[in-house]
């Protein structure tokens, strides 16, 4: 279902279905860039916290990592993963599909600074053998994500 709401997400907005199936699993950055055949920074790995009562997603580049300073400096609060069994059900996609797109309503977007001058990104799709390319400033304008600092890489 998760890969099928990507697909309404992009459909609902009269563009052209950019998902495409992985020949094999993309669940990690390594996986994901092996398969797709780019470098791990230009997989956009999306990350599930949750601050306080807030369902957030972060998408950063592939070698990121979140920076606790810088998160908490931003969000006022320590960095805190979702668990692996929360995720699907907070945010709509499975763990190794989590993506920007046909998340559910309550779930804050936001775009790490670390991706921003990518001319192309590969998020996950809704599942681990989906994904799409797609420029950072068409995630910004799709998702009405704000651009935040938080990660090193």
């Amino acid at each position: 279902m998760s890969v099928e709401n990507v697909r309404k997400f992009f459909l609902e907005r009269e563009l052209e279905d950019p998902v495409f199936d992985l020949p094999d699993s993309g669940a990690t950055v390594d996986l994901a860039a092996k398969v797709i055949g780019v470098e791990p920074e230009f997989i956009a790995k999306t990350l599930a916290f949750k601050v306080k009562e807030r369902n957030v997603i972060i998408v950063a580049r592939g070698d990121a990592k979140v920076d606790n300073k810088k998160f908490k400096q931003y969000f006022s609060t320590k960095a805190k993963m979702l668990k692996f069994d929360e995720v699907e059900d907070t945010i709509g996609h499975p763990v190794g599909g989590v993506c920007p797109f046909g998340v559910k309503d309550n779930v804050e977007i936001f775009l790490d600074e670390s991706i921003r001058n990518f001319e192309y990104i590969y998020p996950a799709a809704g599942s681990k053998t989906t994904a799409l390319k797609i420029t950072p400033q068409k995630v910004e304008e799709l998702t009405k994500a704000l651009w935040i600092d938080v990660c090193t890489y």
